[in-house]
């Protein structure tokens, strides 16, 4: 995943020609409005991938946040499910 350097509103207006430059290479940025990130500048493309790893991200953290289930007799679930 692209780890996205933090810059303020000012710096990024101040120095776009720049950041653009750093986003053609690969970095990526967080624009913060009064320490508030309101916004990430990354190279074209990797929106979609971005997207996708913090969807696994989350379902990960899902994963491990769940209750623990103790032992599970599937064949009973099964002959359960039937008439």
């Amino acid at each position: 995943m692209l780890a996205l350097q933090t810059i303020g509103t000012y710096e990024a207006k101040t120095h776009l020609a720049d950041l653009l430059r750093q986003v053609r290479a690969g970095q990526g940025f967080t624009i913060t409005q009064r320490g508030d990130p309101v916004a990430d500048l990354i190279p074209a493309g990797t929106s979609a991938h971005r997207a996708g790893s913090q969807a696994a991200k989350r379902m990960r953290q899902f994963v491990l946040d769940a209750p623990k289930m103790g032992a599970v007799d599937i064949r009973a679930l099964l002959d359960e499910g039937r008439d």
